[in-house]
């Protein structure tokens, strides 16, 4: 793995996109891998879990064998970062889960996918974001945070429309997840946010 001053930051690769965080990673100077099997997980010091569809990925993490490893490593304290799909599959609880479905888990958290509409109803909207400050959120397909369990810090929450107070960005310890996609915008404020975390768990 790297050292803690300079953390290799991995890249799900297995559904969705994964290219673009790969694209705001480099665009920081922070060192990045694709993962996509076993050995790829063990050479990285974090994760970042796509926005994607969530259902896909539980299906192709399970068959690439991926499943178990990736949920290991985050029960054991590996730092990850989940966008959209991603934060679905970081939470401990879905409310509408496809049959079947099961997720990485680690967050206690309940979502509820597709909770903002379907793809036509995608939208952007400024996000007050604490520790950051105001950023674009853009919301394709996205879930919302239903409720969170003690420890879990709510990040950012929708502040205008019909979803008015919806939780829309947490973290707890090592884990941060954002319905919306960060990767999709030029600000990269929010991926210099998790390498921080990253960094400071290295260094305390």
């Amino acid at each position: 793995m790297a050292t803690t001053a300079d953390p290799m930051i991995g890249v799900l690769a297995l559904q969705g996109d994964f290219r673009e965080h790969v694209a705001a990673l480099k665009a920081i100077g922070a060192r990045s891998a694709l993962v996509r099997r076993p050995d790829d997980l063990q050479a990285v010091d974090a994760l970042i879990v796509p926005g994607g569809e969530s259902t896909t990925m539980w299906k192709l993490a399970t068959t690439a064998e991926m499943f178990e490893p990736v949920r290991k490593r985050i029960a054991d304290g590996m730092p990850a970062f989940g966008t959209c799909a991603g934060m679905i599959m970081l939470a401990d609880r879905i409310t509408d889960a496809a049959a079947g479905q099961e997720t990485f888990g680690g967050l206690p958290i309940t979502v509820r996918r597709n909770a903002f509409g379907r793809q036509t109803e995608s939208f952007e909207e400024p996000i007050a974001f604490d520790g950051i400050g105001e950023l674009a959120g853009v919301f394709i397909r996205a879930p919302w945070v239903e409720s969170v369990q003690d420890g879990v810090e709510v990040l950012a929450r929708v502040t205008s429309g019909p979803a008015i107070g919806r939780i829309v960005a947490v973290r707890q310890g090592n884990l941060l997840a954002t319905s919306f996609h960060p990767e999709l915008t030029a600000d990269r404020r929010v991926h210099e946010f998790f390498v921080a975390m990253v960094t400071d768990r290295g260094s305390a």
